[in-house]
Parts: C-alpha cells; sequence; structure tokens
C-alpha cells in the first residue's frame, strides 16, 4: 500500500507507456478499471504509480518500466516534493555504500519495519561519517531517546556487534500506529521517531545557526596539481571552536518521515546494485537539477576543476557556498581530508554531504545557514577556500555587520556583496593558504570597492585575476572572473599581480570555452608566476603587473585592460585567409542550395512512434548518462544543437558510457528546437552527454536520415513536447514519422541529407563571416591594416 504514497501526473503515464496524453485520457474515459486520482487537480490529477504500472501491464500496454525511470517517478510522485525524496535516497544510498550487510538487514521485512529501524541504523553510520565526536550521535542531548545515547540502547546492532538491525534489546518501533499495527511486533527498537524535526548528523567543529548562501552545483571533474614539482600539501590544522548554536546540514530522518519514502529506497537500493550508489545517486541529483534548470546556479565542472587546481593540493578545504558540492567534489582527494561546506538552502546543503560523502572517504562537515551572518565555522583556518557566491546581493547584511572582524581590507559598500565574499574567504585561510573565487568582472572595477582593492594589493592578498571567456559558467553573456589570494603570512619584497585573459578561447555558439586551451593556459602562467614571483608578458593572453601601477584613482583590475594586444605581424595574411574560405564556402553553399520546391497534395501516412519502433525492436533508444569509465570526448547538447565537434567531459565512474556508432541519430530533449544529428565517421566513438537521446534504427527496417528528417518536423515536436513554467521537454518516444517501405524511405532520406549539407554549409559560412568581421574592426582599429 504505501507504493500509492508515489503519485504520477498523467504526463509521466504517457512517458512509461511511451503513448501520448490524449491515449492516456481516452483510457481513463473507455476503461472503468482505470487507477482513480489519488491526488492533485481537478484539471491535473495525479494518480498512484503503483496502480498505474499495475493497469499497464494488465491492458499489455508496458512490457516492463525501466528501472531508472521507475525510481525516478517515485522521486518526483513523493508526497513531500522531488528534495526531501532525494535527501532520503542519498541517506539509503550512503548506508548501502559504507554498509552494504547493514542495509539488507535493515531493508528485510516490510516497510513499515523499514522505517522503523532505519534511523537508528543511519545515526550509527551517518554520525561518524560527518565528523561526529568519536562516531557517537549528536542527538544525546536532545531530550528523545537516541539510539545509541546508553550500553542498552546502543544503536540497531551495539549489543551484538553483527551488522543486524535487529539484535538490540530495548528500541521501539516506529511510531504508535505501527505499534498498534504490530508490524515491528518482533522488533523493539527504541523510539527512533521520537524528534519530529529529525536527528542532527552533522556537527561542524565550529558553530553558529547556520544558512549558507546560494550554491553551485556541476559535474565533477579530477583536478590535477597545480604546482610545477609534486609539491607537499599545505597542512594546517583547524582549531576547535567553542560549543555555540548550530543547524547541522543533514538530519536523520524520523520513522513517520521515512515510511512514505520506503518503496523510493528499496528502488534506489535497486538501482545502486545495478549502477552503483554512488552513480545512482549523481543520476538521480542529476536529473533534478536538469529539470530544474532556472532553480539552481551551477558551477560547470570543468571550471570547477580549474579553481580546484588553482588552490593546490591542500587537506583542508572549505566551500562557504557549496550549493550542491561542485567545488568541494572537484578537490584532490588525499588521506585524512577534511570537507567543510554551507550553504543558506537547507535541503541543498544535505544534498552536498551526502553527495561528498559518496565522492571521497574525506571527513565532511556541513551545516545550512548564512554564511554571511550566522558563519558555521567562525574558527576555522583551512588550506584553501573554493567559492562560487552568489552575486549582487544587496541584502547581504550590510546593516548587521558593520563592526564584524573580518573585514580586515575595510567594510564593503552595500553593493559590494562580492568583497564581502572575498574578506571572508581570506579569514578563514590559514596563513599562507589559498581562496580562489568566481568573481563578476564588474567586482574587478566598480568604484565603490577600489578601497579595498588597493589594500588587497597593498597586502599582497590579491594574487591573480583571471578573465574567463564567454560561456564559462551562468549568466553565460558576460566574461566571468577568476581571483586567487593567498592570506599574507609576510609582506612581498617586490609585489606584482597575475593578470590573465583568456577571451580568446571562447567557443562557437552554445558549445561553450574550448576548456582544454583555457586549463593549459591559465595553470602555466600561474605556476611559473608563483614559482617566480613574476611573468614575462604573453602577448594578449598574460602577464604580471607591479602592483604599485595598479594603485590609481580606479584601481581597476580587468586583465584587458593591462594587457597588450596579442602579436598580429600576420594579421593581414591570416585576414586575407579567412577571406578566402569564406568565398570558398559561399560557392559550396551557392551549389548546395536546394532546387525549386515541387508543390504535391497533403500526404495522409499511416504513422507510428519512436516508442513503438523501439518496443517492436525496430530501434534502439538510450539516453546520455552523467559518468563513465571510457575517457573520450562527450557529445553535448550544445554540441547537437550547434553542429560542432564533440567538447565536453564525463567524471570517471563506473557507469559504461553510452557510446554513438555511425548511422545513430541524436536528438535533445531540451529547449524546444527540432534538431535530430545523424552521427557520421568524424563524431562516432563520442560519448553521449546529458539530456540527449540515441536512437540506434535497424538498417533493415528504418534509413537513418529518413528517420532524423521527419524527427525535425515543427509539428512533430510540438505534439511530443511537454512545458513546464521555465522549460519545454521532448518526449522522443512520442516523436511520430510515416510508415513507408524502405525504398521511399531512402528517396526521403537522400533529400534530407542535402538539406544537412546545405545547413552544415551555411553554419560554415556564418562562423568564418564573424571571423573576418571581427578580424577586420580589430585590425583597422589598433592600426595593423590599411584603410585602403
Amino acid at each position: 500500500m504505501q507504493d500509492n504514497a508515489t503519485e504520477v501526473t498523467a504526463a509521466g503515464i504517457a512517458r512509461l507507456a511511451g503513448v501520448g496524453r490524449a491515449a492516456v485520457s481516452n483510457w481513463r474515459r473507455r476503461h472503468a478499471d482505470f487507477p482513480k486520482p489519488v491526488g492533485g487537480t481537478e484539471t491535473s490529477p495525479s494518480f498512484a504509480l503503483a496502480e498505474v504500472e499495475g493497469w499497464l501491464r494488465k491492458q499489455g500496454k508496458l512490457a516492463e518500466v525501466p528501472l531508472r525511470e521507475r525510481v525516478w517517478q517515485q522521486l518526483v510522485g513523493h508526497p513531500e516534493g522531488p528534495l526531501t525524496a532525494l535527501v532520503h535516497a542519498g541517506c539509503a544510498l550512503l548506508l548501502i555504500h559504507e554498509r552494504p550487510t547493514v542495509w539488507l538487514d535493515a531493508s528485510a521485512g516490510s516497510d513499515a519495519r523499514l522505517a522503523a529501524v532505519l534511523p537508528g541504523v543511519l545515526e550509527q553510520v551517518l554520525t561518524p561519517r560527518f565528523g561526529g565526536a568519536g562516531g557517537t550521535g549528536v542527538n544525546a542531548s536532545s531530550g528523545s531517546p537516541g539510539v545509541n545515547s546508553g550500553a542498552t540502547a546502543g544503536g540497531v546492532n551495539a549489543p551484538s556487534g553483527v551488522p543486524g538491525v535487529n539484535a538490540g534489546p530495548g528500541p521501539a518501533d516506529v511510531n504508535a500506529a505501527s505499534r498498534a499495527a504490530g508490524v515491528n511486533a518482533p522488533l523493539t527498537t527504541p523510539d527512533v521517531n521520537a524528534s519530529p524535526a529529525g536527528q542532527p548528523v552533522n556537527s561542524p567543529p565550529a558553530v553558529h545557526t547556520t544558512p549558507a548562501v546560494h550554491g553551485t552545483p556541476p559535474q565533477p571533474t579530477t583536478p590535477g596539481t597545480s604546482t610545477p614539482a609534486a609539491p607537499k600539501p599545505r597542512t594546517s590544522t583547524p582549531r576547535t571552536p567553542g560549543p555555540t548554536p548550530h543547524t547541522p546540514a543533514l538530519r536523520i530522518p524520523t520513522g513517520p518521515q521515512l515510511l512514505p519514502s520506503a518503496p523510493l529506497l528499496r528502488g534506489a537500493a535497486e538501482l545502486a546494485a545495478e549502477i552503483g550508489a554512488r552513480q545512482a545517486f549523481e543520476f538521480l541529483l542529476g536529473r533534478h537539477l536538469d529539470a530544474n534548470p532556472r532553480q539552481y546556479t551551477l558551477t560547470p565542472a570543468d571550471l570547477a576543476g580549474l579553481m580546484a587546481d588553482l588552490a593546490g593540493p591542500v587537506r583542508t578545504v572549505l566551500d562557504p557556498a557549496c550549493g550542491t558540492g561542485a567545488l568541494l567534489r572537484a578537490v584532490d582527494t588525499r588521506p585524512g581530508q577534511e570537507l567543510y561546506a554551507q550553504d543558506s538552502a537547507p535541503d541543498l546543503a544535505a544534498l552536498t554531504v551526502l553527495r561528498l560523502a559518496l565522492h571521497s572517504r574525506a571527513t565532511v562537515r556541513g551545516a545550512a545557514g548564512d554564511t554571511l551572518r550566522a558563519d558555521a565555522h567562525p574558527e576555522l583556518r583551512a588550506d584553501a577556500v573554493l567559492c562560487h557566491p552568489p552575486f549582487n546581493e544587496r541584502n547581504w547584511g550590510h546593516d548587521e555587520l558593520a563592526y564584524d572582524a573580518r573585514w580586515e581590507y575595510g567594510f564593503p559598500a552595500r553593493t559590494e556583496s562580492e568583497l564581502a565574499w572575498v574578506q571572508h574567504a581570506l579569514a578563514r585561510l590559514a596563513d599562507g593558504g589559498f581562496a580562489v573565487l568566481l568573481m563578476p568582472p564588474a567586482a574587478a572595477s566598480r568604484r565603490s570597492g577600489r578601497r579595498i582593492r588597493a589594500d588587497l594589493l597593498r597586502r599582497g592578498a590579491l594574487r591573480a585575476v583571471v578573465a574567463l571567456p564567454v560561456g564559462a559558467a551562468p549568466p553565460y553573456n558576460i566574461p566571468l572572473h577568476v581571483w586567487v589570494l593567498r592570506r599574507p603570512d609576510r609582506a612581498p619584497a617586490a609585489p606584482e599581480v597575475l593578470l590573465a585573459d583568456t577571451g580568446r578561447f571562447a567557443g562557437e555558439g552554445r558549445g561553450g570555452p574550448d576548456w582544454a586551451a583555457v586549463r593549459e593556459a591559465v595553470l602555466d602562467a600561474w605556476r611559473t608566476f608563483e614559482r617566480a614571483g613574476r611573468l614575462e608578458e604573453r602577448p594578449g593572453l598574460a602577464r604580471s603587473v607591479p602592483v604599485i601601477e595598479l594603485l590609481d584613482d580606479d584601481v581597476d583590475l580587468a586583465p584587458a585592460r593591462h594587457l597588450p594586444p596579442a602579436s598580429v605581424a600576420d594579421g593581414a595574411e591570416q585576414l586575407t585567409e579567412v577571406r578566402e574560405r569564406l568565398g570558398a564556402t559561399l560557392r559550396l553553399t551557392a551549389d548546395l542550395t536546394p532546387p525549386p520546391a515541387d508543390p504535391a497534395p497533403g500526404a495522409r501516412w499511416p504513422l507510428t512512434t519512436i516508442g513503438e519502433l523501439a518496443r517492436g525492436g525496430a530501434l534502439l533508444m538510450r539516453t546520455g548518462g552523467s559518468g563513465g569509465r571510457a575517457r573520450v570526448p562527450v557529445l553535448t547538447d550544445h554540441d547537437v544543437l550547434a553542429g560542432t565537434a564533440p567538447s565536453g567531459t564525463l567524471p570517471e565512474s563506473e557507469e559504461e558510457a553510452v557510446l554513438t556508432e555511425p548511422g545513430d541519430i541524436v536528438v535533445p530533449v531540451l529547449g524546444g528546437g527540432s534538431v535530430a544529428r545523424v552521427i557520421d565517421g568524424t563524431t562516432g566513438g563520442a560519448a553521449l552527454g546529458r539530456n540527449l537521446v540515441l536512437l540506434r534504427p535497424d538498417r533493415a527496417a528504418l534509413d537513418p536520415w529518413f528517420l532524423a528528417g521527419f524527427l525535425r518536423g515543427t509539428a512533430n515536436n510540438r505534439q511530443a513536447s511537454s512545458y513546464a513554467s521555465t522549460a519545454t521537454r521532448l518526449d522522443v518516444r512520442r516523436l511520430q514519422l510515416p510508415r513507408l517501405p524502405l525504398d521511399e524511405q531512402r528517396r526521403y532520406g537522400a533529400r534530407f541529407r542535402a538539406l544537412d549539407e546545405f545547413e552544415r554549409a551555411l553554419r560554415h559560412a556564418s562562423r568564418l563571416g564573424e571571423q573576418l568581421v571581427r578580424g577586420m574592426y580589430d585590425g583597422l582599429t589598433d592600426g595593423t591594416v590599411a584603410p585602403g
């Protein structure tokens, strides 16, 4: 009966069955035994997922729900919402990851029994994992009978020392209702649910009441070292703060809270058995982030890896605006590592600590709260601070924090919230430690912040400002900056600051920058500068600037204003070459221009859907993953939309990447565009990225170009799309195409292929034209090209 706690909408039913919403409406009218609504509204009802699955199987309309889709539907249909469901699933997956036999014992039996014993088991496992003293629970003084609060209670497994869940005498069951029902009669576990707010697991060694601020999530990268010759990590020991109140990042859910999640937890465990606990959590979290793109400010994985490399190899790392933990995940792991995290959103803080604990063996100490107003780690002196703070925040605490001890370099103006974050990061560093922050470009030049910038320069705290290419991180339309700071342990003898501009590595279209080139240029310049204290001029890219040159009335740190233009000795010749290539491309485009369209009466073909073809075996349907073992280029949704080469990377994991083959069709599912790309020989072998669906047709039944062409129809995409308030999502299974003989398919396919070649030639001509125009403007304005 608990399966009924998970609800699914009519759109979800359509996705499960591979049909349109109209078909679901017809089923409701024509079949008296169709499941009745259990929630929602009259115009948008929701149904019990288990009842829907049973009905679809009974009607022969559902062979088998894919495991990932079933678990995802359980998560999004959770009565308390997807974020609560994600936290519950993360707790269970971490238990499976850490103590799989304990999970097996806990999950044996009914859902009510699972909910009864799970809080006690979680406290035993999660408390030491999140830095509890000696592994004891942090709820012992809360007044509720904690599972580990005495020799007799000991936790669920304490008396026998075996990872069983029923060995402990004396605990109570999940709640009065389950006790009355007798579901836990043989299991007398303490009342693990006495505290309705849940049991806190995370006790950071420092603490105020905390909600941090805004977060940044992406997918992880594996950073390298950031120093030239395998340096030893900085190993300052954080001080132990005095006891002050705080809000832990994660509270153990109570039995009543877990009871509606039991089917989800069992499904997540099944998914973990298939792909691993870490990959299961990454899949669920990644899909949630993809489904709600406007709700989160993400730090791209490549940028997170670059920032972690700039900080260097470290043992103690803090992210005071952690989001979903992208920056801390990018830190190179090492023995004895401690990761500190805080975020103003309690759900994000909880997801971060779970994600980090699944990612590495480091001790994770997290808190929920506003970092600037209620710092959870006031006594911490970390080796490094990584931070993607919220930009342009007016309500950051200006009035309350006027006399805060963190403002060593000056009290930030109300409009300079980013400089408040900079000084917070410096205040949490050990002497000689590095802070790396993502900053808006305005922070380098606003007059209201010039005094603080000047003091950062004079005292040797600001070491580098790196301008990123447009499109490196949200907001994608401006070139953000990365600031590298160092807490001074001595006055610099001849202070210089590294300024670098990587704008030349901006990508084409929506594909993002050339991260490999950005990474190589920035890290090489930084390592040379850090080793020698200065950097010889690299025109248009980087140079070290004496601090005295920057201490004028503006204290403008924008790299572009202090770097000489790139060498253009061959500028005119290069522009001539671009012009010749553009001319050749335009001639090719003219040759590829489609002939005049021949009118034809409207055709009425019998139609089928991608879902029906997949069930019949005429094509294989796969979705892009969030990780993989293969180190190959990744075809992203931006690459497909822009028609460019694979440009992405996937984090390394045990999950098998989906590799493309020539003749496959790749379709983006987000964005609302009518796009389908046929994989050619140059793109084959790339891994399939997120938000993409791969179709691999049986060549004996389907022509790839025929299939791709009809998938691009505007009306076809409109009827297969669902619309949310912030995004459009394409249900590929609902896309239609006509049933035609293979010879007729090939006739259409040849025409579609010719149109694709024409489109690619147009795109190439557009890029060359933009390059020529930009080069001419630059050459004329900097004097390297004559006007006539």
